[in-house]
């Protein structure tokens, strides 16, 4: 399919041109907030339409999107200013600056191998006429498979869209069609063969319902990449940037498949294995979800509260806080943790931020601090486990200081990347180097318990069977091996 800038001025664009970070969402995420707009060239070859696949050639892993707002420049301009430069830009849309991180190093900077590869700028489907928006009501979201995974505005970005024109035409003619991506916000992450990723742009503006649509690309498996050249490589950092986890002195990023088994089983279950291991300080005590019936798991981010300090409350509290970072910040799955040292007079947690990390596809939300608007944040969707209600606002008692760094919650450290797990018997930490042999072994107990279960409404004793010995070790494992058709793992 041809991409729709092609379509409109009649020939591919001669310069696309990338912001590195322009969302404060992002640059939170990533920890530095650049003081003047950086980019990288991409090839007008990278071009694709929606509909187009996105191939990750085998071999490989680390397929990251992003979902941006283009803008396509409409007019020529050179040395323009600022309150000109929006009037050169002739049309705007959704894309998706797709990038191989497997290569990023080979161009670290440059991007070329990494974000150049044919098909890899997806842009459309619907040119949105640039004369009809309001550059600071816009919106870009991404989806993959359906679930939103990234949301933002363009109210308070770090560089206005007409001030990255005008900072590019400084050195360089800006020609008709070429194409400028704005940076993408908190959020981006990795997609997979078999998913499908879906960016759209739409206006906010009073009584405006432009929308560029939802640019929709599906992501299949590729041919190796072979010949001279860089060969792709990855590793533990790598992996946490690109999926936009924390990586805290090198710990392990256990698969989704062993974070989604241990959300799969019993809490209580889970605590038995960890203290078979000597684990003995893992429950993070005092909190209880809003919701009865909620279980989780997830890989914890973490904010932290420090007492309050009347001096410093201004300063902490405005603004784009610690804690409104992390939470603009908090990733598809994961947990934020907060620790608020067990002092429950004041609220850590209100609706709205909860809706946030809600929207943000966050898979709870857990505090030994107090919860307020408690009614309306137990009606939400996400977990909230924390301590009893308090009205009071944060600023009565907390000062939110830092995130994304090693915290007590409840009487258990947790450290960014651990995986938390949660349901009505209180939640526990699970240290990442641990998760997958923890989860085969509370696989094993449960069947075990399971076995019992069976045995004991017989009519069995519990002598000898709970827990397992003697002859009752053979007539488990003869029970078991029967059922090993039935095991989903």
């Amino acid at each position: 399919m041809t991409d729709p800038v092609t379509a409109m001025v009649g020939h591919r664009p001669g310069k696309i041109i990338a912001v590195h970070v322009n969302y404060p969402s992002r640059a939170a995420q990533r920890g530095r907030t650049p003081t003047h707009g950086s980019y990288f060239l991409k090839a007008s070859s990278s071009l694709a339409a929606d509909g187009d696949p996105l191939v990750r050639p085998a071999g490989t892993e680390l397929l990251g999107y992003e979902g941006e707002i283009a803008l396509v420049i409409g007019t020529a301009c050179r040395a323009v200013s600022p309150a000109d430069a929006w009037a050169h830009v002739g049309w705007v849309t959704a894309a998706n600056d797709v990038g191989l991180h497997d290569l990023r190093y080979a161009d670290r900077g440059a991007n070329v191998r990494s974000k150049s590869a044919d098909g890899y700028t997806p842009l459309g489907p619907r040119l949105l006429d640039a004369a009809g928006l309001d550059p600071a009501a816009l919106r870009v979201r991404t989806w993959i498979n359906g679930e939103l995974v990234q949301s933002d505005v363009t109210a308070d970005l770090l560089f206005p869209f007409a001030e990255l024109v005008a900072d590019l035409s400084r050195t360089m003619i800006l020609e008709i069609g070429d194409v400028i991506l704005t940076g993408t916000p908190a959020g981006a992450s990795v997609a997979v063969p078999g998913d499908v990723v879906e960016v759209e742009v739409d206006s906010l503006a009073p009584g405006d319902d432009a929308s560029s649509g939802r640019l929709r690309s599906p992501v299949v498996d590729g041919p190796e990449l072979t010949g001279p050249g860089a060969p792709p490589r990855v590793d533990a950092q790598l992996r946490a940037d690109t999926w936009g986890r924390p990586l805290v002195d090198n710990q392990p990023v256990p698969p989704d498949e062993v974070v989604a088994g241990l959300g799969s089983v019993a809490v209580a279950t889970i605590s038995v294995q960890l203290r078979r291991r000597g684990l003995d300080s893992v429950a993070i005590e005092g909190v209880r979800s809003t919701q009865p019936g909620a279980r989780f798991a997830g890989r914890a981010r973490t904010l932290r509260y420090l007492p309050l300090r009347e001096d410093l409350v201004k300063e902490r509290t405005a603004g784009f806080t610690a804690q409104k970072q992390a939470i603009d910040t908090v990733g598809r799955g994961e947990v934020l943790v907060m620790e608020a040292r067990g002092e429950r007079g004041s609220g850590t947690i209100g609706d709205i931020l909860a809706l946030r990390a809600q929207v943000r596809g966050a898979a709870a939300i857990v505090t030994d601090g107090g919860v307020r608007d408690v009614a309306a944040v137990a009606a939400l969707d996400i977990p909230v486990f924390s301590g009893p209600p308090h009205p009071a606002v944060l600023g009565r008692r907390h000062l939110p200081w830092d995130f994304d760094v090693a915290i007590g919650c409840g009487g258990a450290t947790v450290l960014p990347g651990d995986i938390v797990v949660g349901d009505d018997d209180g939640v526990v930490v699970v240290p990442a180097a641990l998760a997958a042999d923890v989860l085969a072994d509370v696989r094993e107990q449960e069947l075990q318990e399971e076995f019992i279960t069976e045995q004991v409404k017989a009519g069995e004793s519990v002598d000898g069977l709970y827990p397992l010995a003697g002859n009752w070790v053979e007539h488990y494992h003869a029970w078991r091996a029967k059922r090993t058709d039935e095991l989903p793992w």
